[in-house]
Order: structure tokens, then sequence, then C-alpha cells
């Protein structure tokens, strides 16, 4: 059956036909454009600009980059709903279509949601239409839906910019979803464009550094404790743990080593591998979680390696599941070297407790109930609340 439209809903289908080259055109310069997350400056400025030519008030600096337009706010009381278009990209310096100056490429749609929201401030701000809507649209640009680059966002939390990696939690975490009681999202796909919900993964992101000793490669390597050994055991651990996942739980664990040595012909002293601990819920990927750290710190025992990993809250509510807060940390486990190189790992799992529903603040040396977190059994991390 063929779709029948009212009048208003022609007039729409009219302005987003006769501003067809001005929408593409938006789209085309953000493609050859494109930022990575929470460094989409001239993006989010090409988006604010273009909400203060329709005359909106726009709200700026949200989570670092993003940006909000407002269409009847006198109509809030209805109904708020929120167009949101995703602000970053991907790092891939390879793409024929890579930004030369940040190396990243939208590879992800992200400059197609851009212009389906600008494209829908054309039609609803018109007039005509704007008249007959019921309720407040706001055109929400959305910073650092990519989870790439942790160790620049952690970079950010430490200096007290954000609390969290991902856009959308750092967004939500200052309030800037408070006004709004509908979100409505959508994305290319190969099958074309997909609306609605859909479920999908959360996760936890890592910061795995392991330590050894340097020494000469070739004089002395015997005086020497090989980080990179230690991080190469680990990941062997790692992927010999992947026949424990659940194919239900659809879990993804991806790492990547971003410092492997400083000099060919010195033994690495330091090993430094980024990764997301994905998983359909919280059980999942806290238990792949257990079992990368204990990958890792195997790698480490086996070399007399000293380590440290630091987990970082996702995308998902798993922040509550480990008591993280403002600082979007869930917590460290670090073993040091005893002895100079030949001891056995030592140290202790130390968490740095974050209550996500107070001020709360300690740490311990093992999993322990607190009283605002209500943290369960080791190994369990399970919000009980």
């Amino acid at each position: 059956m063929a779709a029948t439209f009212d009048t208003t809903e022609q007039r729409i289908l009219k302005i987003i036909d006769d501003n067809r080259e001005t929408i593409v055109e938006f789209a085309r310069d953000i493609y050859d454009h494109a930022e990575l997350g929470y460094k989409e400056f001239r993006t989010s400025k090409k988006f604010v600009d273009f909400m203060k030519s329709l005359q909106l008030p726009v709200q700026t600096d949200l989570a670092i980059t993003g940006a909000k337009a407002y269409l009847n706010k006198e109509k809030a009381g209805n109904a708020s709903l929120a167009l949101i278009g995703e602000l970053d990209a991907l790092r891939i310096p390879t793409h024929a279509h890579a930004n030369p100056e940040t190396q990243a490429a939208h590879c992800c749609g992200h400059h197609a949601q851009l212009a389906g929201v600008i494209g829908a401030a054309l039609a609803l701000t018109d007039a005509e239409v704007a008249q007959k809507l019921d309720g407040q649209v706001i055109f929400f640009a959305t910073p650092a839906e990519e989870y790439g680059e942790i160790e620049f966002k952690n970079q950010l939390i430490a200096d007290g910019k954000i609390a969290y990696g991902g856009g959308k939690c750092e967004l939500i975490r200052i309030g800037a979803f408070d006004d709004v009681d509908v979100a409505l999202a959508h994305h290319i796909s190969l099958e074309g464009i997909r609306l609605g919900s859909n479920s999908g993964n959360g996760f936890v992101s890592k910061v795995i550094r392991i330590k050894g000793k340097a020494a000469h490669a070739a004089g002395c390597p015997e005086k020497g404790v090989n980080a990179l050994s230690a991080a190469s055991l680990g990941l062997q651990a790692l992927a010999l743990n992947r026949e424990t996942f659940r194919d239900e739980d659809c879990v993804r664990v991806h790492p990547i080593l971003t410092k492997g040595g400083d000099l060919v012909n010195v033994v690495p002293d330091e090993a430094v591998l980024e990764t997301l601990v994905r998983g359909k819920t919280l059980e999942a990927f806290a238990d792949a979680s257990v079992k990368t750290d204990r990958s890792f710190k195997a790698g480490a025992l086996a070399m007399g390696a000293g380590y440290r990993i630091r987990d970082y809250a996702g995308l998902s509510s798993f922040s509550l599941a480990v008591g993280t807060g403002r600082d979007g940390r869930c917590g460290e486990s670090t073993g040091r070297r005893k002895n100079g190189i030949r001891g056995q790992t030592g140290g202790t799992q130390r968490r740095i407790h974050r209550c996500g529903r107070c001020t709360a603040s300690d740490s311990c040396d093992h999993f322990q109930y607190r009283r605002c977190c209500r943290w369960s059994a080791p190994g369990g991390f399970r919000y009980r609340g």
C-alpha cells in the first residue's frame, strides 16, 4: 500500500527535497573534515552556525563539543523530542577521505546523521510546520560516540574536564538529557536506515600497563624483564579464555598494543594495551572483565613483571555495578615486582570505590560489602540496590 501524507507532512517532504543540495553539501563537508571524539570543534561549530542561521537558540560546550538547538521551547511542557546526530568519526588514516589533520574518517556514517538532523531542522522550523507541532524539538549534536583513544579520554577525566569516555554518558551525567522526553536517533547501514530502539552490548574499557626492566637485548638480556613478552603471554591467555565465553552473551574483547618498547636493542621495560570488554549483560562482561584481568596478571607473573590494570566505565550502567561516580573510573589492580627482576609478582587487588549514589570514597585490598554501593562477593560485580 502506498503511503499517504497529510498536508503538513507533504510540506515537510517538499522542504527537504527543495533543500537537497544544502543537506548533501553539509554532509560532504563533514565527511571530508572528520574529527575524533571530544575534539570535534570544527564539526560542532558548523552545526551551531547552521542552527543559528535558522534563528534557533543554541546551547554549546556540552561535554566539551556537544550542542543543542531548541524549537518551540514554550511547548516543552507537552513533550520534548530530541533528534540526535553524532559528531565524531573513527581514526582510520588510510581511508581515501581521511582528514590529514586528524587521521579520522567517517566510516560509521555520523556525517549522514548530522545531515538528517539539519534536514529535519530546515523542515520543522518552517513557520507553518512549527505552528502545528505540539511540543518542543531539540536538535542535538552529541560528541564521542566512538570509544577510541582511551588514554586521551582518561587524561580528560584526570584533568576534570569529563567523567566518562562515552559522550552520551557524560551528557547524562551533566544533565543535558534532563529536558528530553524522547530521544530519536537514526543510523545508516548497508541495508538502509535504521530507526528505533535496538539492543546493544555494554562494555568496560581498560588500560593495561606491564612494567618490566630494561637491559641491553644483545649484551645482557638476562638482566632484563621483558614487558612485551609478558603482554604477549597475556594476549595468549586471553585468547585461550575465549572458548569460555557463551555465544548468547555476545562477548567481545579486542585489545590493541599501544606501546611495546622504545628501542629495538633494549629489552622493553613497559608495554601498554588498551581494550574494551563487551557483553550483552552486566554479568557477561563482568565475567569477561575478570578473565581479561586474570590473563594479563598471569603474563606478568610468568615473566616476573609488574602490572597495573585500570578500568573505566563504558557505555552502560556498569558504572553502578562497580560503584563508579564522578570520575568515571571503576578501579584498578596492581602488582609489583619483588626483589628486583627475579622475584614473584606481588601486590594486591585494589579497587578504588567511588559511589554513584553518594560522595563516599575509600579503597580496600579486596572486594567488600559497602553500605552505599552494596558490593557483592569477589567476582560478582553485581549492584543489588
